[in-house]
């Protein structure tokens, strides 16, 4: 029995032999090597060369750079003649980063340099058959988001709170300058925003493009802001409220920006310095010596001096009915007769005259009769033509919708 079922074993095991040795022969023949993934970087595959990345140092030039990499002085020169039309190499920074890429071979020969002056442009000198040199610029694609809150801190800590740049704030306060005194916005006002995000090769943030749509609450009341130009070509936009009227007053609201209230105008303050109750016919900003005052109008200097109650000061004429003065200023960036423009910087906060801190104290006129400028109703600047209304209702209306409907979501939760 055992003779007879020998040649049977031993067939079905070179049978098995054979199909394991198979399946291992098909194994090695699927298994493939899988090519390196391409590291593109500037329009290279970043694979292909020997890479020095390096930031410009204190003394670094462009020769001093070049010539590390076997280049002696003359072919600098060379170098430089031949790319300065498109690159001039007296721009580079101390602190920027630069790109020097490298054959892979025994030569290790410089084939390329890249400059980058900021995040989203850079240059090209193209080392390898004649010298050339390109200006280039990375990818941009735009996303829009809309987000609605309620302030917590101050406007830029509470978008910060929001994963929302916080310079987005500064854009929002020169937008509503004319609207909101944001020294009155209190923890708990509501707001939406819709907004547009820049995003270098899609993947890199670089911060707030600019603001489709807003509102704040302000003293019950939202207050609309949309961008608009009846051209569709023009770089400047305006900011209207979704009634169609602008935003834009022929004042602002205050001298500078973000910055506390110390004392009101009032008819009988007891003064700090002199020590006795008088009128105090402005209004007082208190801000860290140095910090811009600004022009609340357009209009013409009427006076730049110093007085002993006033210290330096400067007073402006914007028409035949206003005019403004601005004291204790550190210093005087204007002269009599100039002619400035709305927020212009005409000087920096300080404490000469009759002070006993850095603040300036604002002053305002109307017709030759000083009056407290937080109480009155101002003008405001050109309305839109009313033959742009139509197309205007029609570009906000949905992203009043959107905004209307995120804030909804939010505060319903």
């Amino acid at each position: 029995m055992m003779s007879k079922c020998f040649p049977k074993i031993i067939v079905l095991l070179l049978l098995t032999s054979f199909v394991i040795s198979c399946d291992k022969k098909e194994d090695l023949t699927t298994i493939a090597i899988k090519p390196r993934p391409k590291l593109v970087d500037f329009g290279f595959n970043l694979h292909d060369f020997n890479i020095i990345n390096d930031t410009i140092q204190s003394g670094d030039t462009f020769g001093s750079i070049i010539q590390k990499q076997n280049l002696n002085g003359h072919q600098v020169y060379d170098v430089v003649a031949q790319v300065k039309d498109t690159f001039d190499v007296r721009s580079i920074r101390k602190g920027k980063p630069y790109t020097i890429l490298r054959s892979k071979d025994k030569t290790n020969k410089i084939q390329y340099f890249i400059y980058q002056p900021d995040k989203v442009n850079y240059y090209v000198i193209d080392f390898r058959d004649s010298i050339t040199a390109h200006k280039k610029t990375r990818p941009l694609t735009f996303k829009t988001r809309t987000i609605a809150g309620a302030l917590n801190g101050s406007l830029s800590e509470t978008l910060s709170n929001e994963k929302v740049d916080p310079a987005l704030a500064s854009k929002i306060a020169k937008i509503y300058a004319w609207s909101i005194d944001f020294f009155k916005l209190q923890k708990g006002d509501k707001f939406g925003l819709t907004f547009t995000e820049r995003y270098i090769n899609d993947t890199i943030y670089d911060g707030v493009d600019s603001l489709k749509a807003a509102f704040f609450e302000y003293k019950g009341k939202k207050i609309y802001a949309f961008p608009f130009s009846p051209n569709d070509n023009a770089k400047k936009l305006e900011y209207y409220d979704e009634e169609g009227k602008t935003l834009k007053n022929f004042f602002l609201k205050a001298p500078l920006k973000f910055i506390n209230i110390t004392s009101r105008y009032s008819k009988n303050r007891f003064h700090p310095v002199q020590k006795r109750w008088k009128a105090h016919n402005g209004t007082d900003y208190a801000a860290p010596t140095g910090t811009p005052i600004m022009s609340t109008a357009a209009g013409v200097v009427e006076q730049a001096g110093y007085t002993t109650g006033n210290g330096n000061f400067v007073k402006v004429k914007h028409d035949r009915t206003y005019s403004t003065q601005y004291l204790h200023m550190s210093k005087i960036l204007v002269k009599r007769g100039q002619r400035v423009t709305q927020g212009q910087v005409i000087g920096k906060v300080g404490s000469t005259g009759l002070a006993t801190g850095p603040h300036v104290c604002y002053r305002f006129w109307k017709n030759g009769v000083q009056v407290d400028a937080l109480k009155l109703k101002l003008p405001t600047s050109t309305p839109m033509d009313s033959k742009y209304k139509q197309k205007f209702m029609e570009t906000i209306t949905p992203l009043k919708k959107v905004l209307d409907s995120t804030a909804a979501a939010k505060f319903r939760n």
